[in-house]
């Protein structure tokens, strides 16, 4: 199969060789590629790159986890080696992740099963930036999130509620629970939103993220909700900052186009969109700037990173 490289600048890749892959698997994690305008120049590194004026040497690489390195209990093909291959270089790596669906714990154990290579110490979650800001502020929280993720929120008193948390919670995504957290909000409670993301990627195809219910909620009551996940500068730099790097340092791999790449890059980092997870053709001109760089899958960001970034 041949992977095609178009620039937007005069940093070309090296050629990163063909990668295989099983397309049954590839089938499901990856969405259509845009190809009507692109030329080829190269087989190998499939990529469209903008200019990196003024970057400093790069000392961090943060990855999101579902739908870049994998989509449930499947790896994005070749993940695994990809990241095995980025420990080897002189960058700091860290995972992070707006996914509340589960506890750190609990994802951990599952990206483990599936043979990476990764300690809880690395993974950034959204939820961990939720129960900061429900610790400094002394809220106790009306939790909106599923009950595998509760156990990140131990400890935090949630008796008499006086706030409105709202992460991906399919379960709890009815009528009775939502016109509760609004009759809340009406009376004074502040929404919390652990994320805002649209949709993301299941198994059996996209699915509605937290987005659209936190966006309900501001509508009704008349409200602005605080955002504690990506694609906050504050996230981004909280995610940093015990790396000994700043943000020109760094860069974002991620499948959301928004929420990873642009908030990556409006934090100062670079940022890479891999076409698989939820992407979708034409995602990379959704954001101001563009991408850093739109290739395949995180294995052939990972080889433009060693090939060109270090």
């Amino acid at each position: 199969m041949q992977l095609l490289c178009y620039m937007r600048s005069g940093f070309s890749a090296r050629s990163a060789g063909v990668l295989t892959r099983e397309s049954e698997v590839l089938g499901m994690i990856q969405e259509s590629k845009p190809r009507s305008s692109i030329s080829s120049v190269q087989s190998g590194l499939s990529c469209e790159v903008s200019s990196m004026a003024g970057r400093r040497a790069l000392k961090a690489v943060l990855i999101d986890l579902s739908g870049t390195l994998h989509i449930e209990d499947i790896a994005v093909p070749g993940a695994q080696d990809a990241l095995n291959r980025l420990r080897q270089a002189s960058v700091a790596v860290k995972f992070v992740t707006n996914t509340t669906k589960e506890s750190k714990r609990n994802l951990l154990e599952r990206l483990q099963r599936l043979n990476f290579d990764l300690q809880e110490k690395e993974i950034f979650t959204s939820l961990s930036a939720a129960r900061s800001l429900l610790e400094q502020k002394q809220h106790r929280p009306l939790l909106l999130v599923e009950d595998s993720a509760l156990e990140d929120f131990t400890g935090i008193n949630t008796s008499e509620p006086n706030a409105v948390v709202v992460g991906l919670a399919p379960d709890h995504f009815n009528y009775q629970t939502l016109n509760k957290a609004f009759r809340m909000i009406l009376d004074g409670a502040p929404l919390i939103a652990i994320h805002k993301a649209r949709y993301y990627k299941r198994k059996d195809g996209l699915a509605l993220g937290p987005g659209p219910f936190v966006t309900g909620l501001e509508y009704a009551t008349d409200c602005k909700a605080t955002v504690v996940g990506k694609p906050e500068k504050t996230f981004f730099k909280q995610a940093l900052s015990d790396l000994g790097c700043s943000p020109s340092e760094a860069v974002m791999i991620g499948d959301d186009a928004r929420d990873d790449v642009g908030g990556a890059q409006n934090a100062g980092m670079l940022g890479i969109l891999v076409r698989t997870g939820k992407y979708r053709e034409g995602d990379e001109s959704k954001i101001n700037p563009p991408p850093h760089l739109t290739c395949d899958s995180f294995p052939d960001a990972v080889e433009h990173i060693l090939t060109n970034l270090l």
